[in-house]
């Protein structure tokens, strides 16, 4: 059998209401948020699509890659990757939110590796630093989700992580100490903009 693509979804169509400003535009180090997720991806897959719910799709920020607008019977993070499974079901998709300010190429490097380790799992995530469950938006997810993810919308189930727990996926320890650490609020980014200056 051949081998799946491996393409990247950006995930950028969130309120960003706790940041109280578009945090795929946030600019650290001379560079978007989205910017810097997309180059990082690029690196490690066959492309890269940025997820948007509709109302994104005319900003010219977005409209740097090509855009896929997430599924309509749903809400959150599973529209946005039901869409992409739709979009190519005949691809894995690595899964990245956009606002991951220290994601790195390490990080993505052994998610991938350990994905071609597990070619009949389901998908395949980074083990959340926290509290040891999958984390959904840095993940690689594979067709054969796409019928978990429809049947879960479809009970008005919107839980991406619940989804990964389910199907009882292999999980890949931190190679850098916060790579998965998000940014929802101000406070975030002026931490992470004091790393960057220090």
């Amino acid at each position: 059998m051949a081998e799946r693509a491996l393409l990247a979804l950006l995930l950028a169509g969130g309120e960003s209401r706790r940041m109280g400003s578009d945090k795929a535009a946030i600019e650290i180090g001379r560079q978007t948020m989205l910017a810097r997720t997309a180059g990082l991806a690029a690196a490690v897959t066959d492309g890269v699509w940025v997820s948007v719910r509709g109302v994104e799709g005319s900003d010219a920020l977005r409209r740097q890659w090509p855009l896929i607008e997430d599924a309509p019977e749903g809400q959150g993070p599973l529209a946005g990757i039901l869409a992409a499974l739709r979009h190519r079901d005949d691809a894995d998709w690595l899964v990245l939110a956009c606002d991951l300010p220290r994601l790195d190429s390490a990080t993505l490097t052994a998610l991938s590796a350990t994905a071609a380790g597990h070619p009949d799992a389901p998908a395949i995530a980074m083990r959340s630093e926290r509290d040891g469950t999958p984390e959904p938006l840095c993940a690689i997810w594979r067709p054969a989700m796409r019928a978990r993810i429809e049947a879960q919308l479809a009970e008005d189930r919107r839980c991406a992580r619940r989804c990964l727990l389910d199907a009882a996926v292999p999980l890949v320890d931190a190679v850098t100490q916060g790579a998965l650490a998000n940014m929802n609020a101000p406070e975030d980014l002026a931490a992470v903009l004091a790393e960057d200056v220090a």
